[in-house]
């Protein structure tokens, strides 16, 4: 069977955002090369490989994300596998990976990180790639994630400094159960409202993990909880960035700052909304 990318970006054409790059990429997956690689003409497919074809686009036409269906995302410099069992990398994190990237440059005696709610494994293990010296911890309480984080960690050739563990945050011995005295906590925690799950995009809403997504009535629950346990988690001088939703960065920081901790930073995305909060346990 012969087929065009033209022909793919006509049946995406309309329901899909980006319908050229799409058929690009479900193209290029297919036929296992890269992209920019692909012909411009008619390629010829094989009667499986055209199976396959059809079912991605028919797929995607469903909201199924591009994504999942491709089981990889680019995020920051590096590919990582994902499936539904854990929250798709967004852009809008990689603000806070560089913000870390930025302290750990300036702070070469950080060698230590906390990733909390690790999902894919995509901030700790973007940053264990750039600083070969660095080790790391990776929690989440879901063990279906950690496995996709542990696969992430071997395809980056990072597994031998990093340890993943099950562990609920809001469960009485978290501390007992992870120790303390990090130098560095990143965390994208749960942050969008009980309300708002309902009116999200149909391949967030029926495809990321409820609990990677849902942040309680205000959306605010995980961070309540993160400012309680961060005095312990971090040692003196120690800091913790967060990924902040729309609108909630100054209700992040009163609730950290009510908890002894200094707010050092806020940094916008590409969009100008706060994005990443930053602060540190001073004395």
């Amino acid at each position: 069977m012969k087929t065009s990318l033209e022909h793919i970006v006509q049946r995406l054409s309309g329901k899909v955002p980006s319908p050229r790059l799409e058929a690009r990429m479900i193209l290029a997956h297919v036929l296992q090369v890269e992209p920019e690689d692909l012909s411009l003409g008619e390629v010829e497919l094989s009667a499986s490989s055209a199976q396959t074809l059809d079912i991605l686009i028919s797929q995607r036409l469903q909201h199924y994300p591009l994504d999942k269906l491709l089981g990889y995302k680019d995020f920051y410099k590096y590919r990582f596998i994902v499936s539904e069992d854990v929250l798709s990398p967004r852009p809008d994190t990689e603000i806070l990976v560089e913000e870390a990237a930025r302290l750990l440059q300036h702070n070469p005696s950080i060698q230590t990180l906390l990733d909390l709610g690790t999902g894919s494994g995509c901030i700790i293990l973007s940053l264990l790639a750039d600083f070969p010296q660095v080790c790391g911890c990776g929690v989440d309480c879901s063990l279906a994630s950690l496995k996709i984080a542990e696969q992430n960690a071997q395809a980056l050739g990072v597994s031998s400094r990093i340890r993943f563990k099950q562990l609920d945050w809001f469960s009485a011995d978290f501390i007992t159960q992870l120790g303390g005295n990090f130098p560095l906590i990143v965390s994208n925690p749960p942050y969008i409202t009980r309300s708002e799950i309902a009116g999200l995009e149909p391949e967030v809403r029926s495809h990321d993990p409820y609990g990677a997504l849902s942040g309680g009535e205000d959306g605010l629950d995980s961070y309540r909880r993160l400012a309680e346990l961060s005095p312990q988690l971090l040692k003196q001088d120690g800091y913790i960035l967060l990924e902040s939703g729309a609108g909630q960065d100054a209700a992040i920081v009163d609730l950290f700052t009510e908890q002894g901790l200094m707010h050092i930073r806020t940094i916008p995305d590409l969009s100008g909304i706060n994005r990443c909060v930053v602060f540190q346990k001073s004395s």
